[in-house]
């Protein structure tokens, strides 16, 4: 049961910031089509980081009895495609919350 304590953990705060994200409309609420695009793109630079960095071995997979062990690339464990996930979305759910607090315009 521990070895599922940190993606239960990721999946958590992802929903948190999915009612968050809902509830004021900041990012997929706002505007799907754009959020959809800009998400992909920040994933998949994140997951292409980590894939560089695994292939020239400037880090490793950590060990620890809360991870599942299970691995989608050498080294690579689930866990972490839900960590990749969450960095674009709080970046964007914070770009749209600071935008709304400044209210700043969208261009036309």
């Amino acid at each position: 049961m521990s070895s599922l304590v940190y993606l239960a953990s990721l999946l958590f705060v992802l929903g948190c910031m999915a009612l968050t994200d809902r509830r004021w409309k900041l990012f997929f609420w706002a505007d799907p089509r754009r959020a959809a695009v800009v998400f992909a793109a920040g994933f998949t630079l994140f997951l292409a980081w980590d894939l560089v960095a695994l292939h020239f071995e400037l880090y490793e997979r950590g060990r620890s009895e809360f991870m599942t062990g299970i691995e989608v690339a050498p080294d690579l464990p689930v866990e972490e495609l839900f960590f990749v996930a969450f960095l674009p979305y709080l970046t964007m759910v914070l770009h749209g919350l600071g935008r709304r607090l400044l209210r700043v315009e969208e261009p036309s």
